[in-house]
């Protein structure tokens, strides 16, 4: 796992193309959103905390597409099917690398975009532990899609069909939670769910990113 962990990280170092463009993807999104609806504070507080998980999870959903493709192209994937380990345990891997070069830089460069929607500092943090919990669940539920979308020429538009209802009951979450710290309640029953969520994405995504990887490769 160490292994397939550190060579997708030096991959996604060399190609500094796919490392930026969900990033500046992220970032156009949230300024960008202010021009197009409305600059009133009033408005960017209360609609900071959607606008920056809705720009989290297409930036996230950006760089699905390529996280068993290079692989599936050049072979490396059948060789990794083949290897004595557990599949799951190495798509796992694979994950973890994809949620370090695209989920964290995400949560990183949040509190100044948060910042510039007006976002006081208890939503900001409120804000940031809940995309620091939630990222990685869309990084684990992407990496099903993308594993049965890998063999096919077209497969980002299916990409997104099948991953985005998949999404929801995390953006609504992660909404709701920065929109419940920034009334002044109690939120540990939303991180709480949060976190139910990680860990049977944790459990049940390379399970189910495994097999499907078998199907494409079966069905190539």
């Amino acid at each position: 796992m160490v292994a397939v962990m550190r060579r997708d990280l030096r991959l996604s170092v060399r190609q500094k193309q796919d490392l930026m463009n969900p990033l500046l993807f992220f970032v156009m999104v949230v300024a960008l959103f202010p021009l197009g609806v409305s600059p009133e504070s009033s408005f960017l507080r209360e609609a900071g905390a959607g606008i920056l998980w809705v720009g989290a999870l297409l930036a996230t959903m950006l760089s699905l597409d390529h996280l068993f493709r290079f692989d599936f192209e050049d072979g490396t994937l059948e060789q990794t099917a083949l290897q004595p380990q557990p599949l799951f345990l190495l798509v796992l891997a694979k994950t973890l690398a994809h949620w370090l070069v695209t989920g964290l830089p995400l949560v990183i460069l949040t509190p100044l975009l948060g910042l510039m929607l007006y976002l006081e500092g208890n939503s900001v943090a409120v804000l940031c532990l809940t995309l620091l919990i939630g990222t990685p669940v869309l990084s684990l539920i992407g990496s099903v899609g993308a594993a049965l979308t890998v063999g096919l020429r077209a497969g980002g538009v299916l990409l997104s069909l099948l991953v985005i209802p998949l999404y929801i009951p995390v953006l609504i979450f992660g909404t709701g939670t920065v929109m419940a710290a920034s009334s002044g309640a109690d939120v540990s029953g939303h991180l709480a769910l949060m976190a139910a969520m990680l860990v049977l994405a944790l459990v049940l995504a390379p399970l189910a990113a495994a097999a499907a990887l078998k199907i494409s490769l079966s069905a190539s």
